[in-house]
């Protein structure tokens, strides 16, 4: 697993279930209500700082997602995507990498087809057993609980990249 961790370039995340915990809400109009983590956030950020790029690829489509993707400058967001290998495979192309520098983290049974394919693929605690089954690791946190941070924070440190960042932040 050190081994793969290293070679991480991009790292992608599913929303609902993963940036988000899989609730979703509706107001009386009909808009629809996510919530993020904020540590989560943080660690797209740190992510970016290190010069990682991140993306998104979510079968559901929320103008919550552009704007989260955007206050975090995530790189690529591919929303309404219920077949996901046909962003992913966009993703490769787009930043000229090959399946073992991607980092896929999913919960369930439609991140699959990538998850299969990247150099190191990540379930969420609260994923589905089949999504588990077939994942490099499994988070102790839960989908829009710190998971995405626990993943990036692991990727940082395998990388030699975390206490740098870290230092740099306090310094400021």
């Amino acid at each position: 697993m050190k081994s793969k961790i290293k070679k991480i370039k991009l790292i992608v995340f599913d929303v609902d279930g993963v940036l988000c915990s899989g609730d979703i809400s509706y107001l009386d109009d009909g808009r629809e209500i996510k919530t993020f983590d904020v540590q989560d956030g943080m660690g797209v950020t740190l992510a970016g700082m290190a010069g990682l790029k991140t993306a998104i690829i979510t079968g559901r489509k929320s103008p919550a997602i552009e704007r989260r993707a955007g206050e975090l400058k995530i790189d690529a967001v591919f929303q309404g995507s219920f077949n996901k290998s046909e962003p992913y495979r966009q993703l490769k192309q787009q930043f000229s990498l090959s399946d073992e520098d991607i980092c896929y983290i999913g919960d369930d049974v439609l991140d699959m087809s990538v998850l299969q394919q990247v150099g190191f693929s990540v379930a969420v605690a609260n994923a589905r057993e089949e999504v588990k089954a077939i994942c490099d690791y499994v988070t102790v946190a839960y989908g829009g609980r710190g998971a995405v941070r626990e993943v990036i924070d692991l990727i940082l440190k395998r990388q030699e990249k975390f206490s740098d960042l870290i230092k740099k932040l306090a310094e400021q």
